[in-house]
């Protein structure tokens, strides 16, 4: 796929001389700095030493103290207290993380999180009923609820308080709950808006400790499940994500939990530092597998387990369930692939939106993700069954989902997400008018320059520009994700030596770059097809890279992986 390479505007030269000198790093750190919006020392400093005091004040969240006030009486009371989730990484730690935390002060706690096919997303009826069951006296919600409203009325008219704790966003109504915290909401002074489900749950065990009086440890223990929670729900690592993540990647490289370790065990990710990347390909895939297919709760439970031989039992059904998982991924892919292959229109269908019988609801999203990276626009996948559909949404940079669904909202039995992920509920009956409708939006907002996916350039730099002062800065920008990347350099004329394609299929390039008599080593992940054109190029290129370092027998080497070239 064709990449539009955007370079950086230069920035003011006297800028980062003066950022240059104070803080005694390299001209091109600084620019990186500054256009990510960084450009005082105060700042900086906090971005390369993100600490838990930068976390901003919970208490500043709309509801917190309601919040806060009806959960310490349900402790000191001995109330029952329902801990209702969602099954994806998010809602599964969030779950374990609260539950683990107030059962650690004496409270007598349930979860539940809910079934896919049975219950569908967030509060319903059926799992309201369940906490009833159990005689609780209050629901929590976590990662889940902020459009709940008719569930919340059900819970009221049972003798049932609600609080809601979400992330997603909110409808014009909000919920007649007991408290209402989430920083989406308009009316929420929250400094900070970006927080997944897991960190607004956090913010909640915070504030209790705050109230309380407790130990700053009693909450901070459980960052390592804010981190993969966080990194999993792939929002952006910076203010506050930035320092969860930052913080609870290190303790997982101390002294992750039992549960932790049998899953990275048994997933063979114990070999090294763990870091993003391997939470979000690793980890998250796994915990996710048994919501997909089956009941989360087995995610919850091995996160909670303090029993070691339980937890691997655990981690090796996680393990089994994401095999599964991959399998009728493929299949279903290959089935919606057919489908665009006989019905997609490259002119004029600005969305993709795909309708079938029975695809597992589960795996839906991951296929709607890989077919973006094929299709590049907005995907929509709806498994029917039984006269429902249930769908996924992917998008692209450019076009909201959650307000698209909002304009076909009188199509949906319900929907929620957010601007690049969403889910629905929809009568199949409704399903071509939505599509048609759903199309048409799409149409009007997408350009064909949207359609064209963007490769961010950092900065223009010469191979000499490579030293040891710069990868060691470069490492200070880590933990790494949306609003984060990784920065891309781009060097011109370069020649290109002993270029060859590797992997069981020749689908990678491996060569060596020499500019002005430096050479270094370079890989191109999934480039072999540009092999012959680097051939017919008489070995000169521009190219588009990430700088790393690659570690092989013991011996650490600078590497360019490059993303792109010309």
């Amino acid at each position: 796929m064709k990449l539009l390479w955007e370079l950086n505007e230069e920035v003011d030269n006297e800028l980062i001389h003066q950022i240059t000198d104070e803080l005694k790093i390299s001209p091109i750190t600084a620019k990186i700095l500054v256009n990510r919006g960084l450009s005082d020392s105060d700042s900086i400093s906090r971005f390369f030493y993100p600490e838990l005091d930068q976390l901003h004040d919970p208490f500043l969240m709309m509801d917190m103290e309601k919040a806060v006030d009806r959960v310490i009486d349900a402790l000191i009371e001995k109330e029952r207290i329902f801990i209702y989730g969602d099954y994806d990484v998010d809602g599964i730690t969030s779950v374990s993380m609260l539950y683990l935390f107030l059962k650690d002060l004496g409270g007598v706690v349930k979860y539940y999180i809910p079934d896919r096919q049975l219950d569908g997303y967030g509060l319903s009826e059926h799992g309201i009923g369940e906490a009833q069951k159990w005689g609780a006296d209050l629901i929590i919600s976590v990662d889940c609820g902020i459009t709940s409203i008719n569930e919340v009325n059900i819970a009221a008219e049972a003798g049932i308080d609600v609080i809601i704790s979400d992330h997603h966003e909110p409808g014009e109504i909000l919920p007649n709950a007991a408290a209402v915290i989430n920083p989406k909401r308009l009316d929420c002074p929250y400094p900070f808006s970006e927080l997944a489900g897991i960190g607004v749950a956090y913010k909640l065990a915070n504030a209790i400790s705050i109230k309380w009086g407790l130990s700053p440890s009693s909450h901070e223990k459980y960052i390592d499940l804010v981190a993969i929670g966080s990194a999993a729900d792939i929002v952006p690592l910076i203010n506050e994500n930035r320092v969860f993540v930052k913080h609870g990647l290190a303790k997982l490289n101390e002294e992750g939990s039992i549960g932790i370790r049998a899953l990275l065990e048994t997933a063979r990710l114990n070999k090294g530092p763990i870091n993003v990347g391997q939470i979000v390909f690793g980890m998250a895939p796994r915990i996710n597998a048994v919501g997909r297919l089956g009941n989360a709760e087995r995610a919850v439970e091995l996160l909670t387990t303090r029993d070691f031989e339980e937890a691997y039992k655990l981690a090796q059904i996680l393990e089994d369930e994401n095999y599964r998982r991959k399998q009728i991924d493929n299949l279903t892919l290959e089935e919606a692939r057919q489908l665009i292959h006989d019905k997609f229109d490259p002119v004029n269908d600005r969305a993709l939106v795909l309708a079938g019988k029975n695809w597992h609801s589960g795996v839906i999203g991951i296929v709607a993700s890989r077919l973006i990276e094929q299709y590049y626009r907005p995907i929509i996948m709806i498994s029917i069954e039984d006269g429902i559909g249930k769908g996924s949404a992917r998008s692209i940079p450019g076009f909201d989902l959650y307000n698209a669904m909002k304009q076909c909202s009188n199509l949906l039995i319900q929907f929620g997400g957010h601007k690049y992920a969403a889910g629905l509920t929809i009568i199949e009956e409704n399903i071509p008018e939505f599509i048609r409708l759903f199309q048409q939006i799409a149409a009007e907002i997408i350009t064909d320059d949207d359609l064209i996916p963007k490769i961010h350039i950092d900065a223009e730099i010469n191979l000499s520009d490579i030293d040891y002062n710069l990868v060691n800065e470069l490492r200070m920008f880590a933990p790494f994700g949306p609003k984060n990347q990784k920065p891309l350099f781009l060097s011109r004329n370069l020649e290109v030596i002993n270029p060859r394609m590797v992997g069981s299929m020749g689908q990678h390039l491996k060569f060596k770059v020499a500019q002005n008599g430096i050479e270094m080593d370079a890989i191109g992940f999934n480039l072999g097809n540009y092999y012959d054109i680097i051939m017919q190029n008489h070995n000169v290129v521009d190219i588009i890279y990430i700088i790393e370092e690659n570690t092989w027998m013991n011996r650490t080497m600078t590497q360019l992986r490059v993303k792109d070239l010309r």
